[in-house]
């Protein structure tokens, strides 16, 4: 960019641009926005390219501050987390269920039995397992044996990290197969089987991920732009604010003050690509339009950069606001989520707002080969700033004919919109938001879910993660029997017991199978095997009797809970695998019930305070919000019968609506607010055919190309991240091909100028292009 005080005569950037000579003179754009001084945006511009080129190395450490179990989601005040807390206290080291499964068609053979038992063996010396608690089980069929091997997830009040717990899994599954007989079928399976396969399910997001989406990116630049050459600015700038996000995100995960999971870290991915393309798409359009108007590429980007920035900051400022409504939330990966994506909003923001402008500018009209832009309609020298389009605009061009098409049927064309909606509301009633199992959650069968598969055929389900029970040691014996009349507690020995202690147990020889580790009312372990009581509390085991992570199991809980909190004095609480899972179940419809509507109000105070009206905020929250119910009901329609999926996860609306509201609202930001720049001079119904025809290109291009990212996701191969993908691309185009193209003007041109009540526009009464006023004008067909 120019210097502020340089010569408005010298002509060296315009001849070095290769600029045409002839012409009026241009006018200087003048100075940015007050506040915002040329060497601020120069400096802002050097930060952004060293910090955000340092901190791509940080995109690959990130798996290393990465928390997937569900017990670090949940709030310190969850009775799940409040139980197992206590029930840490009875052994050195927190435990996370897994075992290893042999399985044969036929009968096991001995040399499949002596495999088993080697199995054992090797498995006990794999460090980080609970090696005192590794124990085989043959099915009654003689078909399978599971040898139970838990691993050690919290050593001393230290969590053990996702990658080393991965690790640990890797290594007794290795020590499993190790030369197994012919035939015989090893596979994990378990709580800690399916946490690695889930863990593994994100190691695409270096490569695979990132990869797709930016191919993407690049073919759909390529597509808009013509131009071999200018796709490499936006996208290098997203790679720099991606960069620059991830080395953020990293330390403060590693710190703790945020939870980062494989989630969060995929959504920051693809946001950080699509919304920093959004971005740019929009200042390199407004650029393109001032090429044609100044001689000079820095005063064309200046003026551009007026022009824009007010709406790019808007739209940034909505989705940051948007995503940290997610603060309100109990679960901390949705917490962690809101300011894991505001960071990589903000970063965003800064390289598309500093370091972009000022590497477009510098670079010159080159940028744009081969349809290089040339001044065709200079500013005349005197002039303050660039007008408006010449009307004309509208009657040459797809988007100028797609305006002059609304405008002479706006009330038809929007009818005709929410008839379109409408229709899509209908598949509401199909969408299953129950949640999903976890071997449910794979879109393609990893060896633990096989593994589990095979497990739950031939053992008892609840076997391995049971429910813990902690209680008053003196109601212990209520507690058991209590516990035992639950429907859905299994009815075999050794069901619900107070729990062994391992480091007692290893002391005597074992002859029982993990069955016998927790007994039954009629048959437990002697007290003498039993954990010492602390402070007068103990643990009572309770085995389900179906698997942990079905909605089976799920209810078992719940009735579990409501019969030990009924003891009198025992003041018992459940904690437990399955516990945890329905409590992240039920604080996401908590979450849901409670953000939705404060995103909601968040975002009709921006769109007020942005577009200074109360009745355009309002017409725009509700047909965003009518197109994500319309794509909800398209998801209930496609999920089950199409895709193949069980069902979507509690969670599942809340991130889509966070999502396809906070973006969806941004291509309604980049509409109106050029739609208010027009109706000041032109008036608010031939405003909005205006705005619509100029920036139909733009939004367009901006909506495939967030689409296009968004559902990259869907390489990654987990239900609930391929829901969200379709559901915010789907949604998106939606927003960007009907409501924003459409709806929303024809609406607008209804109404006409009440749209902008209360504020000065609405009376009718505008600036004209000469800098009088001239009241509000009727369009042809109105």
């Amino acid at each position: 960019m120019a210097r502020q005080g340089r010569s408005e005569q010298h002509r060296g950037d315009g001849a070095s641009d290769g600029a045409p000579g002839g012409g009026a003179p241009a006018r200087r754009a003048g100075r940015l926005p007050r506040g915002v001084p040329y060497f601020a945006v120069l400096a802002l511009a050097v930060v952004a390219l060293l910090a955000g080129g340092a901190g791509g190395v940080f995109q690959g450490k990130l798996s290393e501050v990465q928390q997937n179990d569900n017990t670090a989601y949940l709030p310190a005040s969850a009775e799940s987390t409040v139980a197992g807390n206590e029930a840490a206290r009875f052994s050195a080291s927190t435990t996370l269920p897994g075992f290893v499964v042999f399985h044969r068609d036929g009968r096991l053979t001995a040399a499949d039995r002596a495999a088993v038992q080697a199995a054992v063996t090797a498995i006990r010396s794999v460090p980080g397992v609970a090696a005192d608690t590794v124990f085989a089980s043959y099915s009654a069929d003689g078909t399978a044996a599971a040898v139970y091997a838990p691993l050690i997830a919290k050593q001393g009040g230290t969590a053990v990290s996702g990658d080393d717990l991965s690790a640990t899994e890797n290594a007794v599954i290795d020590a499993g197969r190790r030369a197994p007989p012919a035939g015989l079928q090893v596979d994990p399976a378990g709580p800690a089987g399916l946490l690695v396969a889930f863990i593994g399910a994100f190691a695409g997001l270096d490569g695979t991920l990132l990869y797709t989406a930016g191919g993407i990116v690049v073919l759909i630049l390529l597509l808009v732009y013509r131009s071999p050459v200018l796709w490499f600015f936006p996208l290098f700038s997203a790679v720099l604010a991606l960069g620059l996000s991830a080395m953020v995100v990293y330390a403060l995960a590693r710190s703790g003050a945020v939870t980062l999971t494989g989630q969060s870290q995929g959504i920051l991915s693809v946001l950080v690509l699509g919304a920093g393309t959004d971005y740019a798409l929009l200042l390199i359009s407004r650029y393109r339009e001032e090429l044609h108007r100044y001689e000079r590429r820095s005063d064309a980007m200046i003026r551009a950069w007026r022009q824009s920035a007010p709406a790019i900051f808007a739209s940034g400022a909505t989705v940051i606001i948007g995503v940290l409504c997610l603060s309100f939330s109990e679960l901390n990966s949705n917490k962690s989520l809101g300011p894991v994506s505001a960071i990589g909003i903000a970063c965003t923001l800064l390289v598309m707002t500093t370091f972009l402008p000022v590497a477009l500018a510098l670079a010159g009209r080159w940028v744009f080969w081969p349809r290089r832009p040339t001044v065709t309609a200079p500013v005349a020298p005197g002039a303050t700033g660039a007008e408006p389009g010449d009307p004309a605009e509208l009657s040459g061009g797809l988007w100028g004919r797609i305006a002059g098409f609304v405008g002479r049927h706006a009330r038809p064309a929007w009818i005709t919109a929410l008839v379109l909606l409408a229709v899509c509301l209908i598949g509401l009633g199909g969408l299953n938001t129950g949640g999903l199992s976890t071997a449910q959650g794979f879109t393609n069968r990893p060896d633990a879910v096989v593994g589990q598969e095979i497990y739950d055929a031939r053992f008892p389900r609840g076997t391995g993660a049971p429910a813990v029970v902690v209680t008053d040691v003196a109601a212990v014996e209520q507690v058991r029997a209590a516990a035992a009349r639950v429907p859905g507690v299994s009815t075999a020995a050794g069901s619900v017991c107070v729990r062994t202690d391992p480091a007692k147990l290893s002391r005597i020889p074992i002859t029982r199978g993990i069955q016998g580790l927790s007994g039954s009312p009629q048959d437990c372990p002697p007290p003498a095997l039993q954990v010492t009581p602390i402070d007068g509390r103990t643990v009572v085991d309770v085995v389900l009797a179906d698997a942990y992570d079905s909605p089976a199991a799920f209810d078992t809980v719940a009735r579990l809970r409501a019969a030990v909190h009924a003891v009198p004095g025992a003041d018992a609480l459940v904690g437990g695998t399955t516990a945890a899972d329905l409590d992240v179940r039920q604080a996401s419809v908590h979450d849901r019930n409670l953000i939705i509507p404060i995103v909601l109000a968040v975002i009709l105070v921006m769109l007020a305070l942005l577009l200074r009206a109360v009745l355009a905020p309002v017409l725009l929250v509700a047909t965003v919000v009518l197109s994500f119910l319309a794509t909800l009901g398209v998801c209930g329609w496609l999920f089950g019968p199409v895709f193949g999926f069980a069902g979507a996860d509690q969670s599942f609306p809340l991130f889509a609506f966070v999502f396809l509201v906070a973006l969806g609202i941004d291509y309604n930001i980049f509409l109106m607010t050029r739609v208010r720049e027009e109706t000041l001079h032109v008036g608010t119904r031939r405003g909005v055919l205006r705005g619509l025809a100029v920036t139909g290109g733009v939004i367009t291009s901006a909506g495939v190309v967030l689409a296009a990212t968004f559902a990259v996701l869907g390489v990654l191969p987990l239900v609930f991240l391929a829901e969200l993908g379709f559901a915010v691309a789907f949604g998106v185009l939606l927003d960007t091909l009907l409501v924003r193209t459409v709806l929303v003007p024809a609406l607008v041109h209804d109404i006409g100028r009440a749209v902008w009540w209360p504020s000065r526009l609405s009376r009718g009464r505008h600036r004209s292009a000469t800098g009088g006023t001239e009241p509000e004008l009727v369009t042809a067909g109105r």
